[in-house]
């Protein structure tokens, strides 16, 4: 799987100018389930940001992860995360999971952080979304599952 995480004081997702998420302090964190991805990916996933040091401590270095600062996550859907640019210049993304896999990893993916104890709430799959955020850094870090 991958994703883009950003550290945010707040974002929200509209679908259709209402909307449908939000978050205060916390990480929005845009997620792409890929082909060959399965539950324990999208598990190993969720654990790998709960417990990534991006927050600031009371010394302001980045040693806090979102496991320490009771921080909410804005989980949404973004297949354009598996664009595959290195021919052409129009993207692939037929590395991405199927649509019926990718809606199923995703939704593991927010319920697995949610078991960790984690505020969650999500996009809608599939559909046009309006993202807005307030990064807080900024601070945006991309994690693939494939490399580590």
């Amino acid at each position: 799987m991958r994703a883009l995480v950003q550290r945010v004081q707040s974002a929200r997702v509209d679908v259709a100018g209402e909307a449908i998420g939000a978050c205060g302090d916390g990480l929005l964190i845009l997620v792409c389930a890929m082909q060959g991805d399965d539950t324990e990916t999208a598990q190993a996933l969720a654990q790998k940001i709960y417990k990534l040091r991006i927050f600031r401590d009371t010394a302001g270095k980045m040693n806090l992860a979102l496991k320490n600062t009771g921080g909410a996550a804005l989980v949404v859907s973004q297949f354009t995360l598996a664009a595959d640019t290195r021919s052409g210049n129009r993207p692939g993304f037929s590395s991405a999971a199927p649509p019926a896999e990718g809606e199923r990893l995703y939704l593991h993916f927010a319920q697995a952080l949610r078991d960790l104890g984690v505020t969650v709430e999500t996009g809608q799959f599939g559909a046009e979304m309006a993202v807005h955020l307030v990064n807080d850094g900024p601070v945006t870090i991309w994690l693939d599952t494939a490399s580590g």
